[in-house]
């Protein structure tokens, strides 16, 4: 296996591992959510912001396999 191609692998083993560990919100966001007893808003707040933040890296990590197949067939 190629050093690029384990490159690329650890690359997306660790988009897919991080999400969960993530904490997106501002520190504004932050304080006016801890206020809240339940932390239910909070971590949908949360949520939202690391799957917003997912979106483009998987488009762009889709588009380069994309290429790189096209080039490398």
């Amino acid at each position: 296996m190629k050093l690029s191609q384990v490159f690329f692998l650890l690359f997306a083993l660790l988009l897919l591992l991080s999400p969960e560990t993530l904490s997106a919100q501002c520190s504004m966001c932050r304080a006016v959510l801890e206020s809240e007893e339940g932390q239910a808003t909070a971590k949908g707040i949360n949520d939202g912001i690391v799957y917003l933040m997912a979106m483009p890296y998987i488009l762009v990590t889709v588009v380069g396999v994309v290429v790189y197949r096209m080039m490398y067939k």
